[in-house]
């Protein structure tokens, strides 16, 4: 944390000058998790666009369009820690002060608070209370050998073809386009990790990928048990059904 910066603070700029600031972040993660998925990329943001309702980042790491009717506050938070480097983010919340995505500054504590010279400071908030960790730890769940959720995922990297893996709720939309080159099974998730993505989904929570042709292809929509929708999408060849 830089001497003139509070460790939290809600920033007094729009969203989508808070979104501005990222593109001289470096190297940063926007991390959506939702409903047993959690959606990353990661990278350099290039591209800021704004648009009347939206804000959307673009390069080659990113692809994701933010909702300002959704969306508005942003939160500036510099406690984050992994081994002794800072690393900072910014927490997108709605109306009611829930946070639904955060982009992170993965190089760590001085190029975020430059970045947000330009905002300027915001309005100190108390730190979060961090969560007490369960007597025992909690164990990771089991991944059956067929779970439904790995299945089109496992076929996507076994046929080599071009898939999308898409987040669509919260107030972001969030894409990743690219071959899947290995599926890892761990502590009860089914991940994905490439250099500009990760998936991690949570073993059991998808029970069914809900078809609907697009073009030549499919687009798959999982659902949990109840059938609602997880907001996770996967697009490409029909063999991925």
């Amino acid at each position: 944390m830089t001497d003139t910066r509070a460790i939290r603070e809600v920033l007094a700029c729009s969203v989508a000058a808070a979104a501005e600031a990222t593109r001289g972040m470096g190297r940063v993660m926007l991390s959506v998790s939702d409903k047993g998925a959690t959606h990353e990329r990661i990278g350099v943001v290039e591209t800021v666009t704004v648009e009347p309702d939206a804000v959307s980042l673009s390069g080659a790491a990113h692809d994701s369009r933010i909702d300002v009717t959704v969306i508005k506050g942003v939160v500036a938070d510099r406690s984050g820690r992994m081994k002794d480097k800072v690393l900072p983010r910014l927490e997108f919340q709605d109306a009611g002060g829930t946070t639904l995505f955060s982009i992170i500054g993965l190089d760590g504590i001085e190029p975020f608070d430059t970045a947000l010279e330009a905002v300027g400071a915001g309005s100190p908030l108390p730190e979060k209370e961090r969560p007490t960790p369960p007597a025992g730890g909690n164990a990771p769940a089991e991944i059956a050998p067929d779970d439904v959720g790995a299945r089109p995922l496992h076929a996507a990297r076994d046929g080599g073809a071009t898939i999308g893996v898409v987040y669509r709720g919260n107030g972001l939309e969030q894409r990743w386009t690219g071959t899947v080159a290995e599926v890892r099974p761990a502590m009860g998730f089914i991940n994905i990790i490439q250099p500009d993505f990760h998936l991690h989904l949570k073993a059991g929570a998808v029970t069914r990928w809900r078809g609907e042709a697009v073009g030549d292809g499919v687009a798959l929509h999982a659902e949990d048990a109840e059938g609602r929708p997880l907001g996770l999408i996967l697009t490409g060849p029909a063999s991925l059904a």
